[in-house]
């Protein structure tokens, strides 16, 4: 939602290898091979040598060419949509906000190279937490962190079964494929001041 990585190197590697573009995504992102990452119990490496050890199989055993397109992916640049954050900054000077994310280890550099730590009163981080979304347990302590009960909270993302998990909880759920989403999902609070908005 607020992230977003630049695959294209990774898509012409792909092609020149003569691998169907996203083949190293949906290895690198199967549940057996992510969630282990997300819940901080292994490194960026491992990662890459967990989608090696998948995607030499599709590459004839070319495990220098599969390594090769897995840290492609794992060091893929990225940045922040600037709408979107610009939409959370203003949504946070009238309610708390935190940021709940299925992330590595690593998110708190990420958060810094993006100029983003000041975003959010509280990030709960899947890694740190040990707990990832659509896990209930993810959404109970983001609650606990903005200090109001699951029911006066507002849940944003951009796949439907964590959305599904936090309304479960008796959230307010919206599903975010542009910032036009989000900044209804927002009303009022996407405005510089609640008593502005149209």
């Amino acid at each position: 939602m607020i992230r977003f990585y630049d695959t294209a190197p990774l898509a012409a590697l792909e092609q020149a290898a003569g691998l169907p573009v996203g083949t190293t995504m949906d290895i690198a992102y199967a549940p057996e091979i992510d969630l282990p990452l997300l819940l901080g119990r292994i490194t960026p490496d491992a990662w890459v040598d967990a989608i090696t050890d998948q995607l030499a199989g599709r590459l004839g055993g070319d495990t220098d060419l599969a390594r090769t397109l897995g840290r492609a992916l794992a060091s893929a640049p990225f940045r922040a949509d600037a709408e979107v954050v610009t939409l959370l900054r203003r949504a946070r000077t009238h309610v708390p906000l935190v940021l709940v994310t299925n992330a590595t280890l690593q998110l708190e550099d990420d958060l810094a190279l993006l100029g983003l730590t000041d975003l959010a009163d509280a990030v709960v981080s899947s890694a740190v937490e040990r707990v990832a979304k659509p896990d209930p347990a993810i959404y109970r302590i983001a609650a606990e962190r903005a200090g109001v009960p699951a029911e006066r909270c507002l849940f944003v993302d951009d796949r439907q079964e964590n959305i599904d998990a936090a309304v479960a909880l008796g959230m307010t759920g919206a599903l975010h494929r542009e910032p036009a989403d989000l900044r209804r999902a927002l009303g009022p609070y996407a405005y510089e001041t609640a008593a502005t908005a149209p």
